[in-house]
């Protein structure tokens, strides 16, 4: 197997559970502060779902992102990572997936930080993933190949919608009633 084939192979394996990391690392969190996934078990399992999700994705999106430096077809260099729309194909794509990423990385590296944060300085911090999955959302739909698959593509929507829905409840009502 080529050896480019087998980068961007690994690329889009590891940016879509990326992805389903996060949905699930979002959808977890946002379970805990509304309280609609309560029936599903408590609130310490769903914390745990959320903590280990949101760590899993640092792996996978940096395998992401090595893989792509790596693949001689992809052209996008280390200064990609922390400039925006400079790649000269797929620019508003990877673009987007630049800044998914530096707002995903200032998340985490806050969430490491939280106990020596001003609470509402973290939460509002915290809140930029909301703003990142979105980002992500649109990434994955301007430059990602397998959206064309009728199953990743009806995980990525249902995905989004049940986030969507969530944080609409979230705004609206803040915890719902178990």
């Amino acid at each position: 197997m080529n050896p480019d084939l087998l980068l961007w192979l690994v690329a889009r394996v590891s940016g879509l559970s990326a992805l389903a990391a996060l949905s699930l690392a979002l959808l977890s969190g946002l379970s805990l502060r509304t309280g609609v996934l309560d029936w599903l078990g408590s609130n310490r399992a769903l914390g745990s779902l959320h903590e280990y999700t949101t760590v899993l994705w640092v792996p996978l999106g940096a395998v992401h992102v090595l893989a792509l430096l790596l693949d001689r077809t992809a052209r996008i260099g280390v200064r990609d990572l922390l400039v925006p729309f400079l790649v000269p194909y797929g620019t508003l794509a990877i673009g987007l997936g630049t800044i998914t990423l530096e707002l995903l990385a200032l998340v985490a590296l806050t969430g490491l930080l939280r106990r020596r944060m001003e609470v509402r300085s973290w939460q509002w911090i915290h809140r930029l993933s909301y703003v990142a999955f979105g980002l992500l959302f649109l990434h994955a739909l301007l430059g990602g190949s397998d959206l064309g698959d009728p199953a990743v593509a009806a995980l990525t929507w249902s995905t989004a919608g049940l986030l969507g829905l969530l944080t609409l409840a979230r705004v609206l009502w803040g915890r719902l009633p178990a």
